[in-house]
Formats: structure tokens, sequence, C-alpha cells
């Protein structure tokens, strides 16, 4: 039986969980804090992954979100099917179809908290899975992930 969390994908094509797995690693490359992975498909079957961020201030949401387009673009040869942002920057959306990226301004991540309306969602660990190292989260996220902070 096949792994649920890894399907099969066409040759030359990445899964959604890399995808997921590029968007974050491109966020952190920005230093982006409070990053998560959650993969959703089990319960809202429109997409397989949220990758959500924080950012400082509307030039840093701009800024990953950039990185996070030319990385995909780059290692997936993936484009964006629809690209949304706030009047006032604090929040920007790459829709990819099977991975949806989030990047929050700080005040805007705490007023939807969209990690807690998926909190049922496996979480993929980005430190063992996605190779990355001296993450940075708020205590209300590390809390969520089960970390000490």
């Amino acid at each position: 039986m096949e792994n649920e969390t890894e399907q099969k994908v066409p040759e030359g094509q990445v899964s959604s969980r890399t995808a997921a797995l590029i968007a974050a690693r491109a966020a952190d490359e920005k230093k982006a804090t409070d990053i998560m992975v959650q993969e959703v498909k089990e319960l809202i079957g429109v997409t397989d992954y949220f990758v959500i961020a924080t950012a400082s201030n509307n030039r840093q949401v701009e800024a990953i979100i950039d990185e996070i387009e030319d990385k995909l673009r780059e290692e997936a040869h993936l484009k964006p099917l629809h690209r949304e942002n706030t009047k006032d920057g604090s929040w920007e959306l790459l829709d990819y179809g099977h991975v949806v990226v989030h990047v929050f301004q700080p005040e805007t991540r705490e007023h939807y908290r969209l990690e807690d309306l998926w909190n049922d969602a496996p979480v993929v660990d980005l430190e063992s899975e996605g190779g990355m190292t001296d993450l940075i989260y708020s205590e209300r996220i590390a809390k969520l992930l089960g970390r000490s902070e």
C-alpha cells in the first residue's frame, strides 16, 4: 500500500510535500519566523499543504513571497495559480493548488490563527524532514508545536 503522505507524481514534477518544504526553506532564507507546514488534505480536500510564516513588516512579507515564488519556479518548475495580498501588506498568499502559502505580519497572524483552525492537521517536522535549523518561534507557535522556548 502506498504511503498516504507521498503520492505518485509525474516524472519531472515534485510532490506537494516537497513543494511545501521548498517554500518553507525559502521563507527561512528570508528570515521568516513561526514557519509551519500543515498537511491539511484529509481535512479540507482542496489543497494538500498550508505553509504559514510570519514576517516583521510589509516589505519582508513581499520579500518572502517573492523568494518562495522564485524557489518554487526554479526548483520545482511551479508557478502560482493565484497571488493575493491585503492592501496594507499584512498578509500575502500564493496558491499553487496543492500547496497554499500564507505569509503574515504578527498582528494579522495572531488575528486569523490559521494554524489553530486546522489544529488536527499533522505538522511536518521542518528540522528533521526539511533540514532547517535555528528556526525561530513565538511562544504561542512553540507551544502549539510542543516546543519549549
